[in-house]
């Protein structure tokens, strides 16, 4: 893994966090925080050619300077087409991260309800994928407790869609998957469970794996963060 860094090769932080690759070439850039990095092994600082061009989805913008190219805050992806029946239902992208299976897991949701978008980042010590993937979408249904709107739950999990809306038989996670069912059967509105294909470029979906990777990598839980503004800026 590499970390962004100055000359001296102290680590370098923007808005309170440092940017790290996971592989130099692949042009994504995720963020933790600097208490949760510890150098293991160095090769000495390396050149901005080392790494690969930040991609726009990831940050539209970067500076040079040590190890990686390091990018700034950026806005949040636009709104997908659902937009054009916008304030008819509430939109979710959920999604789930596990380094090993099992391994340390969190979760990523982004809710979308008007011009209100909401992003959640959740560290969930360790656990497999199936149960990172599942609780992400217990997080969208009860952050939409209460709402007159219908909700449309995204996810790349077939597994989470089987087993909540296709009758398949889960041989483990009977606990979980019934409060998801019975979290279901509370919504005022009926609940859709949509499939997304994952790692296959849809913004939001990708920002979702985006927030689940990170709590992984910081092994912290960063809450509930409104971006209504930010949001209203991009549209």
């Amino acid at each position: 893994m590499l970390a962004r860094c100055d000359a001296t090769g102290a680590l370098r932080e923007e808005a309170g966090k440092v940017e790290i690759r996971y592989r130099p070439k692949d042009g994504k850039a995720y963020h933790a925080l600097a208490r949760n990095l510890e150098i293991v092994a160095s090769e000495g600082v390396l050149p901005d050619e080392h790494c690969s061009d930040v991609s726009a989805e990831s940050a539209p913008e970067t500076k040079k300077g040590g190890a990686a190219r390091s990018g700034s805050a950026k806005k949040p992806p636009a709104l997908p087409p659902e937009r054009a029946i916008e304030g008819e239902h509430v939109i979710a992208y959920t999604d789930g991260a596990c380094s090993g299976n099992p391994g340390p897991a969190g979760l990523g949701v982004v809710l979308l309800a008007g011009q209100e978008r909401r992003e959640l980042s959740e560290y969930l010590g360790v656990g497999t994928n199936n149960v990172a993937e599942l609780t992400a979408i217990l997080r969208a249904l009860e952050a939409h407790a209460g709402s007159p709107l219908p909700l449309v739950v995204h996810t790349d999990s077939q597994y989470a869609i089987g087993v909540l809306s296709k009758g398949w038989k889960p041989k483990v996670n009977q606990a979980l998957i019934e409060s998801i069912k019975q979290c279901m059967k509370q919504q005022v509105k009926p609940v859709k469970l949509v499939y997304v294909p994952g790692h296959a470029g849809v913004p939001l979906n990708e920002r979702a794996d985006q927030l689940a990777r990170a709590a992984v990598v910081a092994r912290a839980t960063a809450g509930w963060t409104s971006l209504r503004e930010s949001h209203a800026q991009s549209s």
